[in-house]
């Protein structure tokens, strides 16, 4: 009877569980097709929710179809794209450093990433083709840098951090010697340093593309490993986890997404901070959840915030990365400080 009993409340719990992640899935992706069509609707020519949908789907040579098509909906996508991969690398991060501020910049990805373009934009700008790619290489090479360092037989959230913060440091002071060094330049680095959508085309949009497809695709099998780091060491070893290759793996995976993020848009903070910090608290840990809410999240946000930044100080182009730090900072020192009373 205990056991009948047992086993009616479990699947109860598990039902009601299901039920609540659903409903938490569907109100996501709700937002995130507001933040789209809000993103298409907006701007210094107001578009209509009719007409928005008339011009994708059916061809014409109307100035609204021009204007979403042409403009609008590729800056919208590439910052889905931005949104998706920033939140994910920022989830996983957190969940394998075991801490609830831990972002790709935590690891010297941003730096790392932001030194590479940094250099191209001033020194080789003849070669600012190659931009995405340098920045992707100097995020990896951080990263890669960082976990050296901080292996010691074996590389602990305690020693990667503190790795991490060391060399993102480093990479700083150089970034900032080098637009000192070259101050007649640095006019054309600030729009990048500052993290703008401002200009993104469909050539931007498909370079992402199949960056953020591999990585997102590849976060899905990597779901279990970051389960069983929650847990600790010591416990994911018990569980048959080889601790140290799953979280080398998730780093280079999250390094791989930001890094692709950063290297189109420029230094975009806080979703990779925020966004997963926020949505640990409504769902918890499970990465099977965590990790589709917190993409969708993410990519809600970055939408969101462009079409504000380019909305609310018409006609400047405020960039969406300084906006981001400017509404986010304050609401997440509220969300810690109210964490710790609590």
């Amino acid at each position: 009877m205990a056991t009948t009993l047992a086993r009616t409340a479990t699947r109860g719990y598990l039902s009601s569980k299901l039920v609540r992640h659903g409903t938490l899935l569907l109100i996501s992706i709700l937002l995130l097709l507001l933040a789209t069509l809000a993103g298409l609707m907006i701007g210094a020519v107001p578009i209509p929710a009719r007409e928005v949908w008339e011009s994708l789907l059916h061809a014409s040579d109307s100035e609204a179809r021009q204007i979403i098509w042409n403009l609008r909906l590729p800056r919208v996508l590439t910052g889905l794209l931005v949104g998706a991969c920033l939140a994910t690398a920022g989830a996983f991060l957190q969940g394998i450093f075991r801490n609830p501020l831990a972002d790709p910049g935590i690891i010297g990805v941003s730096s790392g990433g932001g030194l590479a373009a940094v250099g191209i934009m001033i020194l080789f700008p003849s070669q600012i083709a190659y931009l995405p790619i340098a920045a992707f290489l100097g995020a990896l090479a951080a990263a890669v840098v960082v976990y050296v360092l901080a292996w010691k037989g074996g590389a602990s959230p305690l020693r990667l951090i503190l790795a991490g913060v060391a060399v993102n440091s480093l990479l700083g002071a150089a970034m900032t010697t080098l637009m000192i060094l070259n101050s007649e330049k640095v006019q054309s680095v600030l729009p990048w340093m500052s993290g703008s959508l401002n200009g993104r085309s469909w050539t931007h949009f498909e370079t992402l593309l199949p960056y953020a497809a591999i990585g997102l695709v590849a976060s899905l099998f990597l779901i279990k490993n970051a389960n069983l780091l929650v847990l600790g060491d010591d416990a994911a070893k018990l569980l048959g986890t080889r601790v140290e290759i799953s979280r080398l793996l998730i780093i280079l995976l999250s390094t791989f997404l930001a890094g692709a993020a950063i290297s189109i848009v420029g230094m975009v903070g806080f979703v990779g901070l925020v966004v997963p910090h926020i949505v640990r608290l409504i769902v918890g840990n499970d990465y099977r959840i965590l990790f589709p809410i917190s993409a969708i999240g993410g990519a809600a946000l970055v939408v969101a915030a462009d079409t504000a930044a380019r909305s609310w100080f018409d006609p400047i182009e405020f960039p969406v990365g300084i906006l981001l730090a400017l509404l986010g900072a304050p609401f997440f020192l509220y969300l810690l400080r109210r964490g710790i009373k609590g």
